[in-house]
C-alpha cells in the first residue's frame, strides 16, 4: 500500500540559476527500507527536507508530494509531524534537553500526551531497545552512536509510520554504525515502519533495504531493488556499490544480477566455489623514521571534576608520514588532535618538534581543518577568504589560481562557502590552510558528507601533497578510506594508543576495525586482501579456465 509519493516535483533554490531537483517522480509502499545514494550535490538531502516541511529549504518549489495518497499540505501539521520523523547527519544538533529521560519525553510531551502514556511508552521502549543503562545519564556524557539512538527513540515514541534519516551514521565509528543500521533493520522488520536513508556509506545497506534510488543531477536514474541496481551502476558508478559486489564484478566473467553477493557472508559462499591464485603479500614491520611530533605522557581532561580523556599517551609521527587515528566516538580522536594543533594545552606531559622539546608547536608550521569546515570561513565567497589569507603570507595571486586548479573548483571561486556541498567544502577549507604553507596537516574527519568518487580525488590529492613532503595526521571512522589512501594507523583506547601498525598490517590483523575484503579473506583459501586494489593487483581467478 502507497504511504509516500512524489508527482513532478522540481525544486530551484532562492537566487540560483539552476535546479536542484528535476521531474521527481516516485510511490513508496508502506514497509519499504530505501536507500538514496548519489553524486554529492545531486539533491538527496534537498528532497528529504522538502518532505519533512517544517524545515523544507527557501526556493522555488513545482509539484507535488502525497502522504497516505493525500498532499502533505493538506494534512493537520500537528499529524504530519508525528506521522514522519528526521534524523539529520550530525546528533548533537538534534538532542535538546540536558538528560536523556527529559529528551525522550520531549517530543511527547510537545504533542500532547498525556503523563501516564508517556510513562508506559518511554518504560516500553527503553526495555525494548535496552537502553536501560541510559536513560540515568546527561545527554553530553553519551557518544555518537548512543546520541543517534535517543534521537531515534525519540521519534519512535512519537508512533511515526516514516522516518526519513539524512547520513545518520556520518560521525560515527564503524562498530556504532552497524549497530545503528541493524537497529532501523529491526524497526522496520518488527514493526513495518518505512525507512528512508540517504547516505554514502553504502556497505551495510545494500543488505539490509529493499530498494535502491539513485539521484544524479537532480533526477532519479535508478530505482530498482539492491542487486539490480549493482547491475545497472557498476559501469559508470561502481564507487558507489559494496565491496562484497565488487569482488564478485572484477573477479567473475559471467555477472548473473540474481547472484551478486551483497552481504559479507555471501560474497565469501562465493568465493568457496573460485579458484583464485595469487601471491600473498609478506607482513612489513614498523620501519624507524625521522620523527617530526612526539608528545610524550600527556594527560588531559576537560574539568577537574570529569574523567581524563587522554592519560599518559605517547604518540609519534615522522616527517612524510600520512598518519590516522581510529577508535569508537568519545574516546578522545579529536581532542588528541587539538592538542597538536594548539587548541588545547595538557595538563602533563611534554612535546618535542623534530627531537627537541618545546612548549608548544610552532603554529605556522600547522594547518588544522575541523570536523565542520565551514567555521574555517569569515568571508562571503572563497575567491575574498583566499585574498585575505595570501594578505599576511608571502604567496601570491598566482598560487590561488594554481590551488583552484589543481582541487578542480575554479569555477566555484565566486560562490558563498555555505553554498558548496560537503566535498566541495573540504577542498575549499584544505586550499585556504595550504596556502599558509604548513609542514604539518591536521585533519578531522575529512570524508565526512563526501561522496565515494570525491574520497577518491580528495585521497589522491592528499597523497600527492604527502609525496611533496607534507606530513598529515588524521582522525577518521572511515576505515576504508583510512586503508586505501594512509601509510600508518594508530588505535586510541582508553585514553591512550594502544598500537600503531602500516596500514595493511593494522587492518589485515583486526577483526572489526577492519575493511569488507579483510572480512571477505580472512580464514579462506584465497589470499588475504585490505583494499580491492590490493586484490587486483595479486588475485587470478582461474575458475573455467
Amino acid at each position: 500500500m502507497e504511504i509516500l509519493s512524489a508527482k513532478g516535483v522540481n525544486f530551484t533554490y532562492a537566487d540560483a540559476s539552476e535546479s536542484v531537483l528535476n521531474e521527481i517522480n516516485f510511490t513508496i509502499y508502506k514497509g519499504d527500507f530505501v536507500v538514496f545514494c548519489g553524486p554529492s550535490g545531486s539533491g538527496k538531502s534537498t528532497l528529504l527536507r522538502l518532505i519533512k516541511k517544517e524545515i523544507a529549504p527557501y526556493g522555488d518549489k513545482q509539484g507535488t508530494f502525497f502522504y497516505q495518497k493525500k498532499s502533505i499540505e493538506e494534512h493537520d501539521p500537528l499529524y504530519i509531524a508525528k506521522e514522519i520523523g528526521m534524523v539529520f547527519q550530525d546528533p548533537e544538533n538534534q538532542i535538546v534537553m540536558d538528560n536523556v529521560m527529559d529528551e525522550l519525553l520531549f517530543g511527547m510531551e510537545n504533542v500532547g500526551f498525556s503523563t501516564t502514556e508517556m510513562r508506559k511508552k518511554v518504560a516500553e521502549m527503553v526495555h525494548f531497545f535496552g537502553l536501560n543503562h541510559l536513560v540515568n545519564k546527561k545527554t553530553s556524557e553519551l557518544s555518537g552512536g548512543e546520541k543517534q539512538l535517543i534521537n531515534l527513540a525519540s521519534i519512535l515514541l512519537l508512533n511515526p509510520k516514516l522516518i526519513l534519516l539524512d547520513e545518520p551514521t556520518a560521525q560515527l565509528d564503524p562498530i556504532a554504525s552497524k549497530e545503528f543500521i541493524h537497529f532501523l533493520q529491526r524497526i522496520n522488520d518488527e514493526f513495518g515502519i518505512t525507512i528512508i536513508i540517504v547516505e554514502h556509506r553504502l556497505e551495510e545497506l545494500f543488505a539490509v533495504s529493499n530498494r535502491v534510488m539513485m539521484l544524479d543531477n537532480g533526477k532519479i536514474t535508478v530505482d530498482t531493488e539492491p542487486r539490480h541496481a549493482v547491475g545497472k551502476l557498476h559501469h559508470n558508478m561502481r564507487n558507489f556499490l559494496p565491496t562484497t559486489a565488487l569482488v564478485y564484478l572484477d573477479f567473475n566473467p559471467d555477472i548473473c544480477l540474481d547472484e551478486i553477493p551483497i552481504t559479507v557472508k555471501e560474497s565469501r559462499q562465493w568465493l568457496l566455489n573460485q579458484k583464485i591464485s595469487g601471491k600473498q603479500l609478506e607482513p612489513t614491520r614498523l620501519a624507524k623514521g625521522n620523527p617530526l611530533v612526539e608528545l610524550k605522557e600527556i594527560d588531559y581532561q576537560y574539568t577537574k571534576h570529569t574523567p581524563p580523556v587522554l592519560q599518559n599517551l605517547s604518540f609519534t609521527v615522522n616527517h612524510g608520514e600520512w598518519m590516522a587515528i581510529v577508535g569508537a566516538n568519545g574516546t578522545g580522536k579529536s581532542t588528541l588532535l587539538k592538542i597538536i594543533g594548539n587548541i588545547l594545552k595538557p595538563q602533563h606531559g611534554y612535546i618535542k618538534l623534530n627531537g627537541k622539546k618545546v612548549k608548544q608547536l610552532d603554529p605556522t608550521i600547522i594547518g588544522y581543518l575541523p570536523q565542520n569546515p565551514k567555521v574555517y570561513f569569515l568571508q562571503d565567497s572563497l575567491i575574498k577568504e583566499y585574498r585575505q589569507i595570501v594578505q599576511k603570507q608571502p604567496k601570491k595571486e598566482k598560487d590561488i589560481d594554481y590551488l583552484l586548479e589543481k582541487f578542480q573548483i575554479q569555477h566555484l571561486k565566486n560562490r558563498h562557502p555555505y553554498d558548496l556541498s560537503g566535498g566541495e567544502l573540504q577542498k575549499a577549507a584544505l586550499i585556504g590552510i595550504l596556502l599558509t604553507n604548513p609542514s604539518l596537516l591536521l585533519i578531522d574527519e575529512p570524508t565526512k558528507g563526501m561522496d565515494p568518487d570525491f574520497k577518491d580525488e580528495f585521497g589522491e590529492l592528499i597523497t600527492d601533497l604527502v609525496e611533496e613532503g607534507l606530513t598529515v595526521i588524521m582522525v577518521t571512522h572511515d576505515i576504508e578510506f583510512a586503508a586505501k589512501h594512509t601509510t600508518k594507523c594508530s588505535m586510541l583506547f582508553q585514553g591512550n594508543i594502544t598500537v600503531t601498525e602500516n596500514t595493511r598490517e593494522f587492518f589485515l590483523e583486526n577483526a572489526y576495525y577492519t575493511t569488507a575484503i579483510s572480512r571477505i579473506t580472512r580464514d579462506s583459501h584465497v589470499p588475504s586482501a585490505v583494499t580491492l586494489e590490493e586484490a587486483k593487483k595479486t588475485w587470478q581467478n582461474q575458475s573455467g579456465s
